[in-house]
């Protein structure tokens, strides 16, 4: 019988359930070649501005496949509005019928990325990471940071948003999980003064310039491109990197910040590497402290099987 979560129940779930390891399975299985994940569907809307992604497919010879509708209207809060909403629809790989509902409203999706982002720096960051930077101050910075916060021991952050009101509210959030907060003033600031460095906007312009890196070691983690419009730092800043990093070289060949610098002839595809092969052990990550690596997430559709299933079995099935 086929099953409706509602949000409530999914935040009720959600803190049982370990996350890291599960999103990092996913990424394994996709790297390996195991999974069915067909391009983004994808629709854009200038007014007001807002984006919905259709993201579906199945891992080989598991119970389920997934369909999710997530979509991101970013004047919703000007009308007290959360920004995202969506739903995930499961399904039996072996049946077809449609075995769970998850009526998320975007909280998976939302999840689901800053776990992403806590995978990216669990493998890539330094050693020792001394400072972080958070760019953005909106859903998506919180999730970044509340799930960074388990897996990176440093408690010193450095914010970077667009207005005063929103940085202050962002820094009161940053400030209960134990965070001791400053306020950079440019993008050339945080890269210089951070060396964890987490990017997470919709900007359609690049805000990071590497061009500015000073070469003390450093690690970004690019969360916001998800489309291919969307841009948070500059294609020359790729060129910098001594190693980048896609979580699907499918999806950055045509979203993202690999994207862009590939249309600008900087880079090719075969100069990066996926983030699954550095979890398996197939690929080398970060060699020492003092490189500089890019890890450009635009969210893969296993992201969404793992953690949907996680929520179906684990408080639901």
């Amino acid at each position: 019988m086929s099953r409706i979560v509602t949000l409530d129940q999914i935040k009720q779930i959600l803190p049982t359930l370990d996350l890291v390891p599960i999103i990092e399975q996913g990424f394994a299985a996709y790297s390996q070649g195991l999974c069915v994940v067909p391009p983004v569907g994808e629709l854009t809307f200038q007014d007001p501005p807002a984006d919905v992604h259709i993201k579906y497919g199945y891992i080989k010879d598991d119970d389920f496949y997934l369909v999710k509708i997530a979509s991101g209207f970013y004047d919703n809060p000007k009308q007290g509005l959360p920004s995202s909403n969506g739903l995930m629809l499961l399904f039996s790989s072996h049946t077809g019928e449609l075995v769970a509902t998850l009526l998320d409203e975007g909280y998976l999706t939302d999840v689901r990325t800053g776990v992403a982002g806590a995978i990216a720096a669990k493998h890539l960051a330094p050693k020792d990471v001394e400072c972080i930077g958070m760019v953005g101050t909106g859903t998506q910075a919180r999730m970044q940071l509340r799930y960074l916060a388990p897996v990176i021991d440093c408690r010193k952050l450095q914010i970077l948003g667009r207005t005063r009101d929103a940085v202050d509210s962002f820094r009161e959030y940053a400030q209960t999980l134990g965070f001791e907060v400053s306020i950079a003033s440019s993008g050339g600031e945080i890269v210089n003064s951070c060396n964890l460095v987490v990017t997470a906007t919709a900007s359609a312009a690049p805000l990071l310039d590497l061009e500015h890196y000073s070469g003390n070691g450093l690690h970004i983690t690019a969360v916001g491109s998800d489309t291919p419009e969307k841009q948070e730092l500059t294609e020359r800043s790729m060129l910098r990197a001594d190693l980048v990093v896609a979580d699907s070289q499918a999806q950055c060949e045509s979203r993202g910040e690999i994207h862009h610098a590939i249309e600008a002839g900087l880079i090719s595809i075969d100069d990066t590497v996926e983030l699954g092969k550095i979890i398996i052990g197939d690929a080398p990550g970060r060699e020492n402290d003092r490189q500089l690596s890019i890890c450009d997430l635009t969210g893969v559709a296993v992201q969404d099987i793992q953690i949907a299933k996680a929520v179906y079995r684990n408080g639901v099935e």
